[in-house]
């Protein structure tokens, strides 16, 4: 599975942890931190972002991927729209939660939300 993240780096237990939650091995991780020009308009960042992250059209249909989406909810939502473009279907997202234990404040992977199975739930209820 490849994790693509679009937020905070990931640590070596969030990659165990999610392997435990899928039983899917992380078999690459790519970077891509979603900073954007806000005086620039989101659609266009974001396609170069994803052109960016260095998957053919037949990498986004075909391989599993795993999201990290970014905490600006109007870049994740554009993102989450272009990316079911490419692929054809609604990612698998992964929630992280902060973690408080004393003075350090921590992530750890809270759950593997997948969207297209919210997606296909939601039309249940039409």
């Amino acid at each position: 599975m490849i994790i693509i993240n679009f937020s905070h780096p990931l640590t070596a237990e969030h990659l165990t942890q999610v392997e435990v939650l899928t039983g899917q091995a992380v078999t690459r991780v790519i970077d891509a931190p979603a900073q954007f020009d806000n005086g620039q308009s989101f659609a266009p960042q974001v396609e170069h972002l994803l052109d960016n992250c260095g998957l053919s059209a037949r990498d986004w249909q075909t391989l599993p991927i795993l999201v990290v989406l970014p905490a600006h909810n109007v870049i994740a939502a554009t993102l989450l729209a272009e990316l079911h473009g490419r692929s054809g279907h609604f990612p698998a997202v992964l929630r992280l939660c902060p973690k408080t234990e004393g003075l350090v404040t921590h992530f750890e992977v809270a759950e593997v939300i997948n969207l297209e199975a919210v997606r296909e739930r939601g039309r249940k209820k039409r």
